[in-house]
């Protein structure tokens, strides 16, 4: 249990937190959210020791084991594969202590050890590694590089392998999607969701929080509210807390008006000044309900472009890759104005290979592009902050573009991404990731695009900016392509999907959901057992009449054997197998009373005043339907992967 008692935080003079009290339950799994420099990042450095409170105290069980995730990694020579086995403390002092004892020749030391060693599965480790190097998306042969072959985002990767593979009983991950593509991010909410220990995590995903978080956890005014169920439980309890609190206000402002008015007549007749007197002191008395600030502080849109061609642009019988590599073949496509596509597809498949093909890149190496007169395309990617002027400030680079724009209407627009005053005019060096991707997507809605290729345009905006900028696709005229991590931006701006697979761009006919099933059974596919074949390499036809899996030459004696052993597993997997079926229904059923409930949301009558107690009654039910149905997905998936190991045991 983590238990915070009338804390107090500040940094810099600003405080963070004032006099809070929060209980964590061991195996909660709490989505961090609150506005930029509210304090997330600082509470997980008061958790790990690196800041002290001014006031309160943290309290976690003796001997918890945390975990955490750090931001940035030196390069290294060390291998990926050892540098996330490195995460493991204990599996490296035991490996130091046998090398140690084996030198000293101390044969029971090297027993006892050998012990410890089996008692923490030390044999699997290797292959628990890299595991998460491939749930994550690396490639085996990226297990025996050295740290320092990879980039930036992919060693952040390496730190979130490493943090997976600590053990632990408390494990804080800070933004962990940010460098993800989306099928690491799908491995990644399986992986969290049957994680035993207590997760902390700050997010700006809502639809990692939809499927990962049991609760959430808002940093609020300088206090930390603790809500029960997942992101979208979240928004419909805090919309409903802040109509109540707005109402609130609205009485209390009309109170503080009529009070006001008694004591502006009275205050100067002897005969009613005592009882203005009281007045004012019960107006100072009074406690202060802020009004609820929702607003979010972005408002802006892509312009329509001045001139618009049809097609915008097209592919023939192209060919992509680098230099003598080809990783795409057959390319045939037009984008028209209007054209609203997401591109999916595995790690490396060449998503961004074909973007750069768009944009007329050199990865372009056979085929016909073909480009509309007036063609103008706005390109976003995470290289692209790398060529902003870090000397120059968000109004500079709008001036740049357009020298004869007046400063007001340049203003004006940098205002839409929240970059006001003296922020506007301040040299972007200092500024943070998200502050320059908000700079980067101004300079490109500023010169009016007719195409946007956008590729994972969300990292390192926060809820509020990937809102707005969800809603800006929404009502841009244009032609899209992106590709994305961000369920939510996809499934809200995108009409049609194209799979980037296998050396190869093709439609695809499903929706996110299908698409996740298909990794799933992809994945499946790659770590399915071999069939075990008879000594000499390939697998053999078999004597004439052999059922499948009996092997040339195999005796009566041992194939009873082996089909005892086949009716052993088959019975032990019968109840697995029920489990499953049982599941799938609980699943079922609990997807129907969901929708069922969220059809009655839609009723205006709750959003009366006389159907609030009811609204409150249905939000709770949903956010219960959807922890239950959360719950009951992950035992399915423990079942399901249960069922299947048995079941390559049964055809091994």
């Amino acid at each position: 249990m983590l238990t915070i008692t009338d804390l107090s935080l500040q940094r810099g003079g600003v405080w963070l937190l004032d006099a809070v009290s929060v209980t964590i339950q061991p195996g909660q799994r709490v989505a961090i959210v609150g506005a930029n420099g509210a304090g997330k990042s600082s509470l997980f450095q008061l958790l790990l020791g690196q800041l002290a409170p001014e006031q309160g105290t943290v309290s976690l069980p003796g001997g918890c084991r945390i975990a955490h995730m750090a931001q940035e990694v030196a390069a290294s020579a060390r291998t990926a594969l050892d540098f996330v086995l490195d995460g493991d403390h204990d599996l490296r002092r035991m490996e130091r202590e046998l090398a140690d004892a084996e030198q000293r020749g101390d044969d029971h030391a090297q027993a006892r050890i050998h012990g410890e060693l089996d008692v923490h599965e030390a044999w699997s480790a290797p292959r628990r590694a890299e595991s998460l190097l491939r749930g994550l998306g690396f490639a085996d042969a990226d297990a025996l590089r050295p740290v320092s072959a990879f980039s930036g985002g992919w060693r952040i990767r390496l730190n979130l392998a490493q943090a997976l593979m600590r053990p632990s009983d408390l494990l804080l991950l800070d933004e962990p999607t940010n460098h993800l593509d989306l099928d690491a991010c799908l491995w990644l909410e399986n992986w969290l969701r049957r994680y035993a220990g207590t997760l902390l995590f700050i997010s700006h995903d809502r639809d990692f929080m939809d499927r990962v978080a049991t609760h959430v956890v808002h940093f609020d005014q300088r206090k930390l509210e603790v809500y029960t169920g997942n992101y979208s439980a979240f928004e419909g309890q805090r919309s409903e807390r802040l109509a109540q609190q707005q109402a609130g206000f609205e009485r209390q402002q009309a109170r503080i008006a009529e009070i006001q008015r008694f004591i502006d007549r009275f205050k100067a007749k002897a005969t009613k000044a005592r009882q203005a007197q009281s007045r004012v002191k019960a107006l100072e008395r009074m406690e202060k309900i802020a009004p609820a600030h929702v607003d979010s502080p972005f408002s802006f849109e892509f312009p329509v472009a001045d001139k618009v061609s049809n097609p915008l642009l097209s592919i023939r019988n192209g060919v992509a890759g680098y230099g003598e590599t080809t990783i795409l073949a057959g390319i045939n496509l037009s984008l028209l104005p209007g054209s609203r596509v997401g591109l999916l597809g595995p790690n490396g498949a060449g998503k961004s290979t074909l973007m750069d093909a768009l944009r007329g890149e050199s990865t372009l190496l056979a085929g016909e592009r073909t480009t509309g007169e007036h063609l103008a395309i706005g390109y976003f990617a995470q290289h692209q902050l790398e060529s902003l002027d870090l000397d120059a400030s968000p109004f500079l680079h709008l001036q740049r573009l357009s020298p004869r724009a007046s400063e007001q209407s340049i203003r004006n627009f940098l205002g839409g991404f929240d970059f006001h005053g003296d922020e506007a005019l301040s040299a972007i060096r200092s500024f943070s990731g998200g502050e320059k991707a908000r700079v980067a997507l101004a300079v490109i809605a500023w010169q009016k695009p007719n195409l946007l290729l956008l590729d994972e345009p969300t990292n390192h905006l926060d809820l509020e900016m990937r809102q707005a900028l969800t809603m800006a696709l929404q009502n841009f005229d244009g032609a899209i392509v992106v590709v994305s991590h961000d369920r939510h931006l996809l499934r809200n701006t995108v009409d049609e999907f194209w799979l980037v697979h296998d050396g190869r761009v093709s439609d695809y006919d499903g929706d996110l959901e299908d698409y996740e099933r298909w990794l799933a059974d992809r994945r499946k596919d790659e770590t399915e057992a071999p069939k075990r074949t008879p000594q000499g390499g390939a697998p053999s036809a078999g004597a004439s009449g052999a059922s499948a899996g009996e092997a040339v030459g195999e005796s009566a004696e041992d194939r009873k054997a082996r089909k005892r052993a086949e009716a052993a597993l088959r019975q032990k997997l019968s109840p697995y197998r029920k489990k499953q079926a049982t599941l799938e229904q609980s699943m079922e059923q609990l997807q129907q009373e969901l929708a069922l409930l969220e059809e009655s949301l839609s009723a205006p009558e709750l959003y009366q005043e006389s159907g609030k107690a009811l609204l409150k009654e249905r939000l709770g039910e949903q956010a219960q339907l959807k922890s239950r149905l959360e719950e009951v997905e992950a035992e399915w998936l423990e079942i399901s992967e249960t069922v299947e190991n048995l079941e390559a045991e049964l055809v091994a």
